[in-house]
């Protein structure tokens, strides 16, 4: 199946949730700039179905996000 990054990262979000029941509690830490990236836009997600069965996922700030100057 192929997505589109938004639509990765709708996936994921909605496997994690459905994973842990349905919902899942985070720190106030979790949306902050740092924790989000500059802008809060600009993700890299990885999911990569591996042959046990399980599919590791990841996000990171893209380089596009690491390169621009801070939000003031």
């Amino acid at each position: 199946m192929t997505l589109k990054p938004e639509e990765m990262s709708h996936v994921m979000l909605i496997a994690v949730l459905m994973h842990h029941g349905g919902s899942l509690e985070l720190p106030r830490e979790a949306f902050e700039t740092d924790a989000l990236g500059r802008d809060g836009t600009w993700h890299a997600v990885a999911m990569e179905p591996q042959p046990g069965g399980t599919a590791p996922c990841s996000a990171a700030p893209s380089i596009t996000s690491r390169l621009a100057p801070p939000r003031a």
